[in-house]
């Protein structure tokens, strides 16, 4: 029988309690009884964010397909049943078994957005797990870290047993093999860790040593032990059509941030772009069959009843399939009232096609990607787009009746001047010129265009990965350069301009680009408070920044200063397949201005066809 970890009372007093009772349709159950391994799968934030997730979907199907294994959920409770759990001391649970969270084999939490850290470690003390690997003993589960953030794990080293680098499918199993072995004989929890660490793409920070220069950067980076290895090679499916993909998606009771099928049309990315970390770090291209989507289509639409399907990819536009996957999506589910939704199109005739038979054009808003205002800039950072070529497919958009158009910008890239600032402000306008160049009789109302910016991060394993970042002031000195600009154009009524918050942006910096001695920090921002940190109306800079300088780090070491070719970077132990001599090629590209053909147009060698195919174009020569 489910024991309720939470009596009826607590949850009359807090905010949505269908968040944590469970029991929701294809939740798994399990008898204890067959289960050697227990595996409590978390995402750092709350349940409407974490049940869209699609990696912990596919792992949480994969796990419980295993007899031996029971994979529940697990998301941060908000603050006000945090605040209850420290004062009635009510452990973390799991949400299928209700059980606490301590009582697992493992934890194993994605790391999806450096601005999860701090509830990384309400998670853990929660749970009434030892904040710090180092403290912990059998009685603990072993903490597992996987997700986009793990490509620079130093950072959570210190809290973490385990990471997993890359992709989930490959490897877990013989993971968890060797954990019910070691237990079986009794070996001790260092000697399982030094073991799990020998595994392909398993990473166990507590077998590494890091030595300073009197400067603060990295001297050296090196195993203990002469047997674990230097370095740590990405884990990779590269059939993604024979693997496991889930056909029965937990459904929640409340409405998640995607409430929808999501069917996974490719990984990967062939563009290049050298902002972009997912670009680089997914290589290389991979598809999925167009059957075999058909196929889930069908059997997750019975088994959720959910009336929109989402295709999920880096760049939609690029899947070779994607004119007959959604022809057959529109003629099989349409007639029952079955949306379907495409994010990341590049705006073109094919797509604009493609969009119009999936949205009602006149309730539908387009969004662009420019990144940059300057055709200069677009050149630096390899987007493939000429002004040319948006304002055509704004003109396609605004001639098939969309009036309504978001554009997505960056501030702060490298070599950026004052006129490239400009630019977004004038791309805008013209975009809005581009409209009113349409007949009135064949207009839609008037245009509204929403022109965003956010603020450049250096992500690891991307070109810039050297690059220095501006400070919070240069970010909003830039921002009310491009809204002053706005204001200064003709048609200033029909754009509206918006930007990110600076201050989370530097400390995602930080964050992203830090060393192990960065853990101090975020162990002293928890202790003062800090969680939610991705939520504006929980984020507290003031005491980020304190927890900085009582730590004696200073942030500009990490953001202000580009790095020199040759310094040891935190991260580089990890192998993505994308090699440092290419991505020292492409920033020197982008200094020169120099565009980068995509993969399908010219092999650049950028290393990932070590991995044996894909949508490769190296591989295929």
């Amino acid at each position: 029988m489910r024991k309720q970890a939470l009596a009826d009372e607590i949850l009359l007093k807090i905010e949505k309690p269908a968040r944590y009772i469970g029991n929701e349709v294809n939740s798994v159950q399990k008898n204890l009884k067959d289960i050697s391994v227990r595996f409590a799968m978390c995402f750092p934030d709350v349940y409407e964010i974490g049940m869209s997730h699609l990696g912990i979907q596919i792992l949480y199907d994969m796990f419980n397909q295993w007899e031996d294994v029971w994979c529940e959920r697990v998301y941060s409770p908000w603050m006000d049943l945090d605040k209850i759990m420290r004062q009635q001391n009510i452990p973390l649970f799991a949400l299928e078994s209700q059980d606490a969270v301590k009582e697992f084999d493992f934890l194993g939490i994605t790391i999806q957005y450096e601005m999860c850290y701090t509830n990384i470690l309400q998670v853990l003390d929660l749970s009434k797990i030892s904040l710090t690997a180092a403290e912990r003993t059998w009685e603990d589960p072993i903490v597992i870290g996987g997700g986009p953030c793990s490509y620079n794990p130093e950072p959570l080293a210190d809290f973490f047993d385990l990471f997993y680098m890359g992709e989930g499918e490959t490897i877990y199993r013989t993971l968890l093999d060797l954990y019910k072995e070691y237990k079986e004989q009794g070996k001790s929890r260092e000697e399982f860790l030094r073991q799990a660490g020998k595994l392909p793409g398993i990473y166990a920070p507590s077998m590494y040593q890091v030595d300073y220069k009197e400067d603060g950067t990295i001297r050296e980076f090196r195993p203990k032990y002469p047997d674990m290895p230097a370095v740590i090679q990405k884990e990779i499916v590269m059939d993604l059509t024979n693997t496991y993909y889930p056909e029965k998606p937990v459904v929640p009771f409340i409405k998640a941030t995607q409430d929808r099928v999501v069917l996974e049309i490719q990984r990967g990315c062939i563009r290049g772009c050298r902002f972009c970390q997912a670009g680089m770090v997914y290589r290389p291209v991979r598809e999925r069959d167009v059957d075999m989507l058909k196929e889930k289509a069908y059997k997750i639409l019975k088994n959720t009843g959910h009336e929109e399907i989402s295709l999920s990819s880096l760049s939609s536009s690029d899947y070779s399939q994607l004119g007959p996957l959604v022809n057959f999506l529109i003629d099989e589910f349409k007639g029952q009232g079955v949306n379907v939704s495409l994010p990341s199109l590049r705006i073109d005739a094919f797509s604009l096609d493609v969009m119009s038979k999936v949205q009602d054009v006149r309730k539908s808003s387009l969004t662009f990607a420019p990144e940059a205002g300057s055709q200069r800039m677009r050149d630096v950072i390899n987007k493939g787009l000429t002004e040319e070529i948006i304002l055509r497919g704004a003109g396609l958009a605004f001639e098939a009746g969309w009036n309504r158009v978001k554009l997505y910008f960056m501030l702060g890239l490298p070599t950026e001047t004052e006129e490239d600032i400009k630019g977004i402000a004038h791309l805008s306008e013209k975009i809005a010129e581009r409209y009113y160049e349409i007949p009135k009789e064949q207009r839609n109302g008037k245009v509204q265009i929403v022109a965003s910016s956010s603020f450049f991060v250096p992500k690891p394993f991307t070109p810039f990965q050297w690059a220095s970042m501006n400070t919070k002031e240069e970010f909003l000195e830039k921002a009310h350069i491009v809204n002053d600009e706005v204001k200064a154009q003709l048609n200033k009524k029909s754009i509206k301009y918006n930007y990110h918050e600076a201050d989370v942006t530097v400390l995602e910096g930080v964050l992203a680009r830090g060393d192990r001695r960065v853990a101090r920090a975020i162990l002293r921002a928890y202790e003062k408070g800090c969680l939610y940190d991705a939520w504006s109306e929980t984020f507290r800079n003031d005491l980020w920044m304190e927890a900085f300088q009582e730590e004696g780090l200073d942030i500009m070491f990490y953001t202000g200063r580009e790095r020199e070719l040759d310094e040891i970077l935190p991260w580089d132990f990890i192998d993505v397949g994308v090699s440092k001599e290419f991505l020292k090629r492409e920033w020197q590209r982008a200094k020169e201005e120099v565009v980068t053909p995509n993969c399908r147009m010219a092999c650049q060698g950028c290393g990932a066809a070590k991995f044996g195919g894909g949508v490769c174009f190296e591989a295929k020569n």
